[in-house]
């Protein structure tokens, strides 16, 4: 929008402090010695290609891939707790004969000088249901984050389109501005022959050279405006530098959007990643819920330990074993699992909330997208019969030029509408692609 406004600003009317004269300058250095992209070399990058460089290189890819291999491993951390538990001891005690623990406890026991080694194994066998829940709730955000990471993958590849196809529109206004220096320089040669042989006024001339200048400053302004495409392009496929990619834009056929809309918002309720890894962490913290609640049920475990002693005192034995079985029952804790409780209660509810808004902005997404493309493919007819009319118009123009009945102004001012219908006619072109695009990444199908 920016080139546009600038192609419109400085091809406008000429005003009246253009009558002096302005003699033809060269381009600077910097514009002289810049390639047009058209006769640039480099790698030649088509829009797959590019999507399947983001999608291996972007740094975002990863960092979504290991935030799903990490809520993976919480799985297993919660599951964990329906295993059993193991672990060796090794005890090495001396003591003053008849010593007994005193103080700090109800009880003294008497410490007996031994060396000992032996192992304990716990093992949960139930607490009706808490755990499991867990490990429900933690399998469900797992299946979220992989959601989450095919929403990014897709975020990406959105953005390497739009980046694409800007550096393929970008190219496309470099063309136009440098065609409109041939042309202008063209028409500055041989009004120049034309006022030598007095057949032509100066101000005719002065005219042109303004008119040239102009062009080369659109010149300039395209093209760097295609390096800062490329730029942006060479950043989401990964890479620190800008890449001489030569893009290679595909023969698509262009065809109209669906005619109804709601078969799309369906299909994007079905489809988007971002619903799915919602409707997933909405499953995650109901069972979360359940098992906060589930806080204030019994913990029933067993426990068995067995072990020799080397050294030890003649009135211990040389070995041990016991088993038992332990059960837990919460009866007060200062209303710790009450507020637990409450808690799981109300994030589950504000998920379930956020699930219905997404679902809502989804549905308008894909609205507006869908009015933008058959806004954008209706503007495809407008603006190529505006191309041909302005091309009409500059044939026209130049005969009556020529032949002396009109100005240079009404010739001015038809290269002019030119150059702004071949300027709007491209931008068309390249944005009907893009809201194809942006239509099909809504409803969740990319290209």
């Amino acid at each position: 929008m920016r080139l546009k406004l600038l192609f419109i600003s400085i091809l406008g009317a000429t005003s009246t402090s253009c009558f002096a004269q302005a003699p033809t300058q060269p381009l600077p250095p910097s514009a002289q010695t810049t390639a047009s992209p058209a006769s640039q070399t480099g790698t030649p990058l088509t829009l797959a290609a590019a999507e399947a460089i983001a999608l291996r290189n972007n740094p975002q890819i990863t960092i979504g891939k290991l935030r799903a291999l990490e809520a993976q491993q919480y799985v297993r951390e919660q599951r964990s707790a329906l295993l059993p538990t193991a672990y060796l001891s090794l005890t090495g005690v001396d003591s003053e004969a008849g010593s007994r623990i005193a103080a700090g406890a109800l009880n003294n026991p008497v410490i007996f000088p031994r060396a000992a080694a032996g192992a304990t194994v716990s093992q949960l066998l139930t607490d009706f249901g808490r755990t499991t829940n867990l490990v429900s709730s933690a399998k469900f955000q797992a299946e979220a984050e992989d959601k989450n990471a095919a929403a990014t993958a897709a975020d990406i590849a959105l953005a390497v389109d739009r980046a694409f196809y800007n550096a393929l529109e970008t190219r496309e206004l470099v063309k136009v501005a440098d065609e409109t220096i041939k042309s202008r320089q063209a028409l500055v040669d041989r009004i120049g022959a034309l006022a030598r042989a007095k057949l032509r006024s100066d101000l005719d001339l002065s005219f042109a050279d303004v008119d040239l200048s102009r062009a080369k400053l659109l010149l300039l302004e395209s093209q760097n405006n295609y390096q800062a495409s490329l730029a942006a392009l060479s950043a989401l496929l990964g890479y620190q530098d800008q890449q001489p990619f030569d893009i290679v834009e595909a023969g698509e056929q262009i065809t109209p959007p669906t005619p109804d809309v709601q078969p799309l918002i369906a299909q994007a309720l079905q489809q988007r990643p971002e619903v799915a890894a919602l409707q997933f962490q909405v499953e995650s913290a109901q069972q979360n819920r359940n098992a906060e609640h589930d806080l204030w049920r019994p913990t029933v475990s067993a426990l068995g330990a067995a072990g020799i002693v080397p050294v030890r005192d003649p009135q211990i034995r040389n070995w041990y074993g016991a088993v038992g079985v332990n059960i837990n029952i919460p009866v007060f804790n200062g209303f710790l699992y009450n507020a637990r409780g409450k808690v799981a209660d109300l994030q589950a509810e504000a998920a379930r909330q956020k699930l219905m808004d997404l679902r809502n902005n989804v549905a308008r997404d894909v609205r507006i997208s869908w009015q933008d493309a058959n806004q954008a493919f209706a503007r495809l007819t407008v603006t190529q019969q505006l191309r041909e009319q302005a091309n009409l118009a500059l044939d026209l123009a130049q005969q009556r030029y020529n032949l002396g009945l009109s100005s240079i102004v009404e010739f001015s001012q038809a290269e002019l509408g030119k150059t702004e219908a071949d300027i709007t006619d491209t931008d068309a072109r390249y944005r009907y692609r893009l809201s194809q695009i942006v239509l099909s990444y809504t409803v969740g199908a990319p290209r």
